[in-house]
């Protein structure tokens, strides 16, 4: 079945065919790098990581760009308030800029960890002030925006559509139901594209109206359409950036090139705590780095993926040790297969794994919008039907082993992203182990063949001081560790 997506715009699934054939452009909201990471930042990276893995799986070629915001963004999502960066500079006593460094390192150390796929392109808002002037220029000069005392503002009644993405329509919108009424906008709901920095603030650049800062919405338009054009196929984050962050970016962007700005609309769903969301303005977060003290990384993506990634993912400790004792079982079949796989043969295989039903249903699931629920049952299905078959004794051909294997690896690795297998005693990988020691075999095998006796047990005693068990039987020679 082809690719269908949920696009928040049209509300329905559609049928995925990017702008230019083959060629996918992504832009995802990044990280405001004024804190460590929480598990709601898991939701929608792994989320995305794991959409961006499926289509380059798909054989599509993705330019994946996604922000930094260092700048701009204010503490209640608004207009009005106070810079998060600013804020938490003083409560460190640093400078802003210093604050931003250390948790975009402390981001990217996480994301790491969950095995998250680096963008290819990840720009800060900082450095793109000259773009975003830019844009704000033509916005004011064609008549969608205004100056205020040393701010900018859109007016969102000159922008028809606005509303477009969320469905409030600017009719709809009552008068300071969201902040309260700023006397020097011309409308409620008209945004900030440049603020006046008043006495003190220290991150502001010079502008046309005076020295300022950019206002949230603007960074994310300027800096998506240098990097994928003025349109582009997909543009994600969190269903809470809906509005009015990316109807905000819509109305902006179109208005200054004339264009649609983005094809599909994809939000993920948030995470909660009994039914509220989690987030640092609550309080009821818990931060990526206290969460690796006592879960690994991988049951915590595991995790993540048991939702769908439009749907809500509720958190607790229950929860998490449901999916390690989970991700320990599709691990523990593996394990298995392995160790089956050091003593398999050649003979026909008897033990009617049927693969292509599975792969099948795999690329079903991922193909109804990324649906990694379904994706896991199927994941779920094979290793019971393969544990089934090592459990009883049946053959499996070596060539059969192997194709189970690599279906883990393709389903499970490359495509979800978890790390299904435990790494080898020398940091190489299993597979790396297991050909480093089909060549050893070989060569011991060799060995015996000319009756060198002495250098074939020099090397099975070798072996043995690694860890590692060789047997020599009738029907051949096997190796395990021993460990």
């Amino acid at each position: 079945m082809p690719l269908k997506v949920f696009n928040t715009l049209t509300r329905t699934k559609e049928d995925f065919v990017p702008l230019r054939p083959g060629r996918v452009g992504m832009y995802v909201c990044g990280p405001t790098v004024y804190g460590h990471s929480h598990l709601g930042h898991a939701k929608s990276y792994i989320s995305f990581d794991v959409i961006l893995r499926f289509l380059r799986h798909s054989g599509y070629t993705v330019l994946y760009v996604q922000n930094i915001t260092d700048v701009g963004h204010l503490t209640d999502d608004a207009d009005e308030g106070e810079d998060k960066l600013a804020k938490q500079s003083r409560l460190e006593f640093v400078h802003p800029m210093q604050v931003a460094e250390t948790y975009t390192r402390s981001y990217f150390e996480d994301m790491d960890a969950l095995n998250i796929v680096r963008a290819d392109i990840a720009p800060r808002a900082s450095g793109h002030i000259t773009e975003q002037l830019s844009m704000i220029l033509r916005l004011v000069e064609s008549g969608f925006a205004y100056e205020v005392d040393g701010s900018v503002y859109f007016d969102v009644t000159r922008f028809r559509d606005y509303g477009k993405l969320s469905g409030r329509r600017i009719d709809e919108q009552e008068a300071g139901a969201r902040v309260e009424i700023n006397p020097a906008k011309k409308h409620p709901g008209d945004f900030a594209l440049w603020k006046k920095a008043e006495k003190g603030h220290i991150m502001r650049w010079p502008s046309p109206w005076g020295e300022g800062f950019p206002g949230w919405h603007i960074e994310c338009s300027a800096m998506s359409m240098k990097y994928l054009g003025e349109s582009f196929d997909i543009h994600g984050g969190g269903l809470e950036n809906q509005f009015p962050h990316h109807e905000c970016e819509i109305a902006q962007s179109e208005a200054y090139s004339g264009k649609p700005y983005v094809k599909y609309w994809l939000h993920n769903n948030m995470v909660t705590v009994d039914g509220r969301k989690m987030g640092k303005s609550l309080g009821n977060f818990l931060t990526l780095k206290d969460a690796f003290k006592k879960w690994q990384p991988e049951v915590i993506r595991f995790f993540v993926l048991q939702s769908h990634y439009r749907s809500s993912l509720d958190f607790s400790e229950a929860a998490l040790e449901g999916a390690a004792k989970g991700l320990e079982r599709l691990k523990s079949v593996r394990r298995s297969l392995n160790e089956r796989l050091r003593s398999a043969g050649d003979d026909n295989d008897r033990s009617g794994l049927n693969l292509a039903a599975f792969r099948e249903r795999f690329f079903e699931a991922m193909n109804d919008d990324f649906n990694t629920p379904q994706a896991i049952a199927v994941l779920f299905d094979a290793a019971r039907e393969l544990n089934s078959a090592l459990s009883s004794g049946t053959t499996i051909s070596r060539a059969v082993l192997r194709d189970c294997d690599a279906l883990f690896e393709e389903f499970g690795g490359s495509i979800l992203g978890l790390r299904m297998v435990d790494d080898a005693p020398n940091g190489t990988s299993p597979s790396q182990e297991e050909g480093l020691m089909d060549v050893l075999m070989e060569i011991r095998k060799e060995l015996r063949t000319q009756k060198l006796w002495s250098l074939a047990d020099t090397l099975r005693d070798k072996l043995a001081n690694l860890g590692i068990t060789i047997e020599d039987t009738k029907q051949g020679t096997s190796w395990k560790r021993s460990g």
